[in-house]
């Protein structure tokens, strides 16, 4: 057991009761007191225990996740933060450095969870705090940090903002990253209040709340900047607005000049700031009077650091040294390094510097973004630098072999190299330009440079053709950019923030679990950095596992053929209601409400539009179908009788589910209940469908059976997480799927299916069938489109012809549509990466068709 540090040095979290009854964080669902966050504070510190224990916690920007920080700090357990965002490094830092407790948020109660009743650790006294180095998130090197040093550095910033009890910051930035950590830390200490929200800038409703909570600054990071001249800030009434703070990487003097002056003609001042988590967040600040007349300097030390600057040898300008009391006690690899005291007294930044005669810093360059090429030292900051002066946004890397640009937006690349070569004074052979649509950026905004030394890397063979086993790891990013068809994957691109959807989904794992020899069951939203590949196996494997919803969508489309030939009788259609509200949760709700909606409209129109085009073919070839049918309205105005006419009734079902989900999922009440209680909402759903399941509510359609409650409850089970939640929901499967057909195998077929979703993550398929399986469940929904044309012609021939005929017709409109869907995106915005992904490749939740009306 370790010695308990001085609890008093963390006083803004160990002091916040003396605030009372002070507004302390400000949510779109209402307000928490000082008082009230204190007593939460100390309930879930009592929960940790009174032995100092290492503890992790996966941070959001959410009430819980601010509790559970400030629980380990006020009774003494260091934290490591983690973005709550991204599994793949909490599983690794958990691997590296194994915690006793992990902590999550909660429904409203952070979850502690232990992984042992005591610690297995040797902690320092004074550690307090674990956050990764810039730029490095999931690696196991650490930067460890004190109690002393977090009180000293929102102290000082505190004093040099001149926060008070009446401000009030939006919190634009993690809270797993130092600068949004330090933003929560100043106004604690001060009594101020946080507008805890992880909307984003681009969101109108992160100003909604921005003004209805009456907040008084928010902090940015260069490419928020960016952002913000895409909504119109400029224009926007803020009356409360005071300041704005920028960090987080080198804002181009012109910007800083331009932001300064906006803010004096609109009344709030812009603070330039300059640090690094190993100084627990800020070392530097800009006075707001003299930014726009020194817009390239960092400014003045913080209250209570000092600088100086040293030589550095062959070079005009020397490196920056800080000191002061917020400087790291040293880094962590291991965990026994936990136990070490301070190793570090002053902090080396690694950036050249001079100092102007008026006591202003000003960074010029860094000592480690210098690569000596043919013998010539290379500025990669003045490479930069060079570009910008002709309006080209760029960013440098390189090493001694050779220097690559990475130049974002339509550029002519020859032209900008003969540029460099000249100004450089390198030779044309020694450069690489490549324009990209953005430049990478990790989460934190700032440009991911190795991701730009990786454009210099030689080009893998290309992809081979999808029956061949030879793609590698490597492809990973080729492989989302194909399927999606999006240029720009990054490290940190989840195949979710790519607006991948469940057809695409299918594509993309089969590809995957060839390159990667795995898959990770949450994939889809593992960062592209964290899928890394198993060793290679010696022996061919005779079975291969895919994604049970993928299985269950190959097989049904082929049973509802079968079906419909009459080679056998197997009804599966309406266990694909369940596997589109599955596919829906878990492809359709992660990020912002408004994104959110542009892809489920783009979604919606993805079953839309490729079905329409589809009937109308059918409708001017036959005399089966009606203008209704064309505008997928028979389910409201067909007939009652059973008819050719009822043969798309799958297709208008879902996309009437499609539409009401979609709609009730754009009001922001629903959203916010939706995010707060994931698995209680589609619940609720379940209940309301259940009504018109049971006959208490008339849905007003003249013929199929309500199918809505099905959706919910797919939707519910990806909302599973626990054994008990799991089990909830099989529960109400089993009671509810009873007596809903007069057929007790179509029965036992959706209960076994709802069941297979909740509790089997991947089923077997024989390793030769495994692309063909994906290919009929990405192409179910065509499959079951063109196949109402097909068979009738074959089955007098031979009905297992038929059958081949219809799928292998299904695919090929697939093919074609996918191709015409991703032409047509293109053209219509070409510059656009974000409007038209997934364009080719599906739906959420097109998947297969119903043997036949009821």
């Amino acid at each position: 057991m370790t010695t308990q540090p001085h609890l008093a040095r963390s006083s803004f979290a160990a002091g916040l009761a003396r605030h009372g009854e002070r507004p302390a964080v400000l949510t779109d669902r209402g307000v928490l007191s000082y008082r009230e966050l204190s007593e939460r504070v100390d309930d879930v510190a009592a929960r940790l225990g009174p032995q100092r224990r290492l503890a992790v916690l996966a941070a959001a920007n959410d009430v819980d996740s601010l509790v559970g920080y400030l629980a380990a700090l006020t009774a003494g357990h260091p934290v490591l933060l983690v973005p709550a965002d991204k599994p793949g490094v909490l599983d690794s830092l958990v691997a590296a450095y194994d915690p006793d407790v992990v902590l999550r948020s909660g429904d409203g109660t952070p979850v502690v969870e232990e992984r042992r009743p005591g610690t297995r650790h040797e902690l320092h006294p004074d550690l307090a705090l674990l956050l990764s180095t810039s730029g490095s998130t999931g690696s196991p090197k650490l930067v460890r940090l004190s109690h002393e040093n977090l009180a000293a550095n929102a102290e000082a910033i505190a004093q040099y903002l001149g926060i008070g009890p009446d401000d009030r910051a939006a919190t634009t930035l993690p809270m797993s990253y130092c600068y949004g950590l330090s933003v929560i830390n100043s106004h604690l200490l001060r009594g101020a209040g946080l507008v805890l929200t992880d909307l984003s800038v681009v969101d109108p409703c992160f100003w909604e709340l921005f003004r209805e909570r009456r907040a008084t600054s928010f902090a940015a990071v260069p490419y928020t900047f960016e952002l913000l001249e895409r909504v119109g800030f400029a224009e926007m009434d803020l009356p409360r607005l005071r300041y704005v703070t920028q960090a987080g990487g080198r804002l181009a003097p012109e910007k800083v000049r331009h932001w300064a002056r906006l803010g004096q003609r609109r009344g709030w001042d812009l603070f330039v700031m300059y640090g690094a988590t190993e100084a627990t967040a800020r070392m530097a600040y800009l006075p707001p009077d003299l930014a726009a007349e020194h817009p390239g300097c960092i400014g003045v030390p913080v209250p209570g650091g000092t600088f100086r600057i040293d030589p550095v040898e062959g070079l005009d300008d020397g490196e920056l040294v800080y000191t002061g009391p917020n400087v790291m006690l040293g880094y962590a690899e291991h965990p026994a390094d936990l136990a070490a005291g301070r190793s570090v007294e002053e902090l080396r930044t690694g950036d050249l510097a001079r100092r102007h005669p008026g006591g202003l810093y000003e960074v010029v360059g860094r000592r480690s973004r210098f690569v000596k090429i043919v013998g010539l030292r290379v500025d990669l900051g003045q490479v930069e630098r060079v570009l910008a002066d002709l309006g080209v946004t760029a960013a440098a890397a390189g090493s001694d072999e050779g220097l690559v640009v990475a130049v974002e937006g339509p550029q002519e690349p020859d032209l900008l190299a003969k540029v460099l070569a000249r100004d450089v004074g390198l030779p044309r052979t020694a450069l690489e330009v490549h324009p990209v649509a953005q430049l990478p950026r990790l989460a934190t905004g700032k440009v991911d440079y190795p991701a730009v030394a990786a454009l210099a890397a030689p080009r893998a063979a290309p992809l081979p053709a999808r029956g061949n086993a030879a793609e590698g790891p490597q492809d990973v990013k080729r492989i989302f950019a194909e399927v999606l068809e999006r240029p720009d994957v990054g490290d940190d691109d989840t195949f979710v923030s790519l607006d991948g959807d469940s057809l695409s989904y299918v594509a993309a794992s089969v590809r995957l679990e060839q390159a990667l020899g795995h898959l990770p069951p949450d994939w889809h939203v593992t960062p592209v950095r964290d899928l890394a590949p198993r060793p290679a196996r010696t022996r061919r494997r005779l079975v291969s596992f895919l994604e049970t919803s993928i299985v269950l969508r190959a097989v049904a489309i082929v049973c509802i053929v079968c079906t419909h030939v009459e080679l056998f009788t197997f009804q599966t259609a309406h266990l694909l209601f369940a596997v589109a509200g599955y596919n829906f949760a878990r492809f359709q709700l992660s990020g912002e409400r408004l994104p959110r909606l542009r892809r489920q409209l783009r979604s919606l129109g993805r079953i839309v539009v490729p079905s329409v085009a589809f009937i109308a073919v059918a409708y001017l070839l036959t005399d089966d179908y009606t203008l209704a049918n064309v505008v997928l309205l028979n389910g409201i105005v067909g007939p009652q009788e059973l008819t050719s006419q009822w043969h798309f009734w799958f297709v208008e079902m879902l996309v009437y589910v499609l539409v009401a989900v979609t709609a009730l999922m754009a009001l922001p009440w629903a959203d916010r209940a939706e995010r707060r209680f994931p698995l209680a909402f589609p619940l609720a759903l379940l209940a309301v469908g259940l009504l018109s399941r049971y006959d208490l509510v008339d849905p007003g359609l003249p013929k199929p059976a309500p199918v809505f409650w099905i959706f919910a409850l797919g939707w519910a089970a990806a909302r599973s997480r626990t054994t008990l939640q799991r089990c909830l929901v099989s529960a109400l499967a089993l009671l509810s799927v009873p007596g809903y057909f007069d057929s007790a195998l179509r029965e036992v077929t959706l209960a076994a299916g709802i069941l297979l979703l909740l509790w089997v993550p991947a089923l077997p398929v024989p390793a030769g069938l495994r692309r063909l399986t994906g290919r009929l469940a990405a192409a179910s929904l065509y499959i079951y489109l063109t196949h109402w044309l097909v068979y009738p012609v074959l089955v007098p021939v031979s009905p297992v012809l038929a059958v081949v005929a219809s799928l292998v017709a299904g695919v090929a409109y697939w093919a074609l549509a996918a191709r015409v869907l991703g032409a047509v995106g293109r053209a219509r915005a070409p510059g656009d990466t974000t409007g038209t992904a997934g364009a080719t490749t599906g739906s959420p939740a097109a998947v297969a068709a119903t043997p036949g009306p009821r």
